[in-house]
C-alpha cells in the first residue's frame, strides 16, 4: 500500500481517505503533508475537490470539500499536485459565467488554452496604491448627490430582504458601460439559481454581457464553494486592474453569505462559534477579501457589495465587521420601499467618507448639508402632521416640508434594468444636472408644481414638462366640471 501511496514521478502525490464527516474529510499521506489551501481530488472518478484547511499532525490534514462528498468512502486515494484553487484570466473570459473551479456554466464554446491564476493573492502593497480621491459616478441621482462613491473604494448595499439591492446592482453594471467604458464583475454568493439565470438573461437582452464576467457560488451548493467564489471573482477582476490597467466594477452579492459560508466551514471544523452564533475567525476572513479591493496607480477595483441585514438590525456582527471595510455606507429602506419611493434609500442613515469639500467641492457639499437638514427638519415634523395635521404648521415649517417632499420625489428614478416590469423608460442623469435640479428645489423655485411631477423623472426639465402637462389637464376637467353645472343635464 506504502508503495502506492508513494510521490510518483510526475509529482502527483497520494494519500488515503481516512474519515469523512458530512462536507470535512481526514486524509492521510506518509510523508510530504500538503500544505494549507492545497486542493485535494478524490473519488472514484477524482470529482471530488477537497481543500486544505488544517494539518493534523505529521500524517493527517483536514480539508473543506468544495463539491458534494456522495459517493466518497474511507480508504479510497486522494491525489494533489500541490497546486491551489484557481481560475483562468484574459480577454476570452469577457461575457462568460463560471462557477468556482473556473469552469464555464453558460453552456457557451470552450474556454481557448489560457492562463490561471491562483485565488489566494496578497493585497496590493501600499506603496503601489494610489492616494487620489475620486468620486465614481453611477447616473443614479439619490447616490452620486448624497453618498458620493469612491473610485476604487468599497460601498456596501444594507438591507433587508425585498427591498431592491439586487435591483441597484444591475442598474449599476449598466451604468457601468455607459460613464466608464470598463469591466463589470458580477459575483453570486450564495444566491438563488433563479436569481443568476434572470441576471444572464437580462444582461444579455441590455446588450451589456459582453463587458462583464459572471461568477456564481450558488445558494445549493457546499459552503467550501460558497466561501472560496468570492476570492475566485476578485482573483479575475485582479487580472483586469493589474495587467490590462482597467477599471473594474465588482459587484457582490451578497457578502452576508460569503460570512455565513465562512461560519459553516468554521462549525464543521469543530471552531468554537463567538457572538451570535458567528466564526471567530470572522474579522481576518472578511479582511482578506476586502483588503484586496483597491485603487493602485495602474487601474482600480471599485466595489459595490450587497449585504443583508438579519432582521433589518444593523448592530448584528456581520453588517458591523463590513461597515469598517466600507467608504460608503447605502442602507435601503423597507419604509421608502413600501411608499413606492424606489430607490428606496434612507438618505438620512446612509454615509460616505467622500462627502467633505476637498473632493466633492464646496458648492456640492454645500447642497448635500441643505438637503439633509431640509429632510431631518421633516422627519421631526412628521409627528406634528400626524397628529394635527399640515394646517397647524407655520408657514416656515410648510415650506420645509413642501420641499422635503419634492425632494424625496426628485430622488427616485425610473431604471433601464427594470423598464419591462415598470413600462417607464430608463434615465441616467449626470451629476451636475442632479445638483442644479437639487439647488433649484431647495430655493422653492417650483412651488407652483404638484409633487407628482418630480416622481420617477430623470433632470428637473423633465419635472417642469410633467407639472405643466398635469396642471393643463388639471384645468381642462374643471373647465369641464363648470360646463356640465352652467348646463345640467335634464
Amino acid at each position: 500500500m506504502k508503495a502506492v501511496l508513494r510521490k510518483q514521478k510526475d509529482s502527483l502525490l497520494f494519500g488515503k481517505v481516512v474519515s469523512i464527516r458530512g462536507s470535512v474529510v481526514d486524509i492521510w499521506f506518509e510523508n510530504n503533508v500538503p500544505s494549507i489551501n492545497t486542493v485535494i481530488h478524490a473519488g472514484v472518478k477524482k470529482e471530488v475537490v477537497i481543500e486544505v484547511l488544517a494539518q493534523l499532525d505529521n500524517h493527517h490534514v483536514r480539508g473543506i470539500a468544495l463539491t458534494p462528498t456522495q459517493g466518497l468512502a474511507r480508504g479510497m486515494i486522494a491525489e494533489t499536485l500541490g497546486q491551489q484553487l484557481s481560475v483562468p484570466v484574459g480577454a476570452e473570459i469577457m461575457g462568460r459565467m463560471f462557477d468556482v473551479f473556473g469552469k464555464t456554466i453558460d453552456h457557451g464554446p470552450s474556454l481557448p488554452k489560457m492562463k490561471w491564476h491562483n485565488v489566494h493573492q496578497l493585497p496590493p502593497p501600499l506603496g503601489e496604491r494610489s492616494t487620489k480621491s475620486e468620486i465614481f459616478e453611477t447616473g443614479i441621482k439619490a447616490i452620486d448627490v448624497l453618498v458620493p462613491l469612491e473610485h476604487g473604494g468599497n460601498a456596501g448595499l444594507f438591507g433587508g430582504a425585498g427591498v431592491g439591492k439586487t435591483v441597484l446592482l444591475t442598474e449599476m453594471i449598466h451604468n457601468m458601460v455607459g460613464y466608464h467604458q470598463g469591466v463589470s464583475m458580477f459575483c453570486g454568493i450564495g444566491e438563488r439559481c433563479r436569481e443568476g439565470h434572470e441576471l444572464y438573461h437580462d444582461m444579455k437582452k441590455a446588450d451589456v454581457l459582453k463587458n462583464m464576467v459572471m461568477m456564481f457560488g450558488q445558494m445549493n451548493e457546499p459552503p467550501g464553494a460558497r466561501f472560496r467564489v468570492g476570492h475566485a471573482a476578485l482573483t479575475m477582476a485582479e487580472y483586469f486592474r493589474d495587467e490590462e490597467h482597467r477599471d473594474v466594477l465588482l459587484l457582490i452579492d451578497n457578502v452576508f453569505r460569503f460570512i455565513q459560508a465562512g461560519m459553516e466551514v468554521s462549525g464543521l471544523m469543530g471552531q468554537m462559534p463567538s457572538r451570535l452564533g458567528y466564526q471567530p475567525t470572522l474579522g481576518t476572513e472578511l479582511s482578506k477579501l476586502e483588503e484586496r479591493i483597491a485603487n493602485t496607480d495602474t487601474g482600480a477595483i471599485t466595489s459595490i457589495q450587497a449585504v443583508y441585514v438579519p432582521a433589518d438590525d444593523l448592530t448584528d456582527p456581520s453588517a458591523v465587521h463590513t461597515f469598517s471595510h466600507l467608504s460608503a455606507s447605502i442602507v435601503l429602506s423597507r419604509k421608502r420601499a413600501s411608499e413606492g419611493l424606489y430607490p428606496a434609500i434612507d438618505i438620512l442613515q446612509s454615509s460616505s467618507k467622500m462627502a467633505t469639500p476637498g473632493i466633492i467641492g464646496e458648492r456640492h457639499y454645500i447642497i448635500l448639508n441643505q438637503i439633509r437638514e431640509t429632510l431631518a427638519q421633516y422627519e421631526e415634523l412628521k409627528d406634528i402632521i400626524a397628529m394635527l395635521g399640515l394646517g397647524q404648521l407655520s408657514v416656515t415649517d410648510r415650506n420645509i416640508v413642501n420641499r422635503a417632499r419634492r425632494l424625496e420625489r426628485f430622488f427616485t428614478q425610473p431604471f433601464f434594468t427594470t423598464e419591462q416590469f415598470s413600462g417607464m423608460k430608463g434615465k441616467g442623469v449626470p451629476l451636475e444636472d442632479a445638483l442644479i435640479g437639487c439647488e433649484r428645489i431647495l430655493s422653492d423655485e417650483f412651488k407652483d408644481l404638484p409633487e407628482s411631477a418630480f416622481y420617477m423623472v430623470g433632470n428637473i426639465e423633465e419635472a417642469i414638462e410633467k407639472g405643466k402637462n398635469e396642471i393643463s389637464k388639471e384645468s381642462n376637467k374643471s373647465a369641464d366640471v363648470k360646463q356640465v353645472e352652467i348646463n345640467p343635464v335634464t
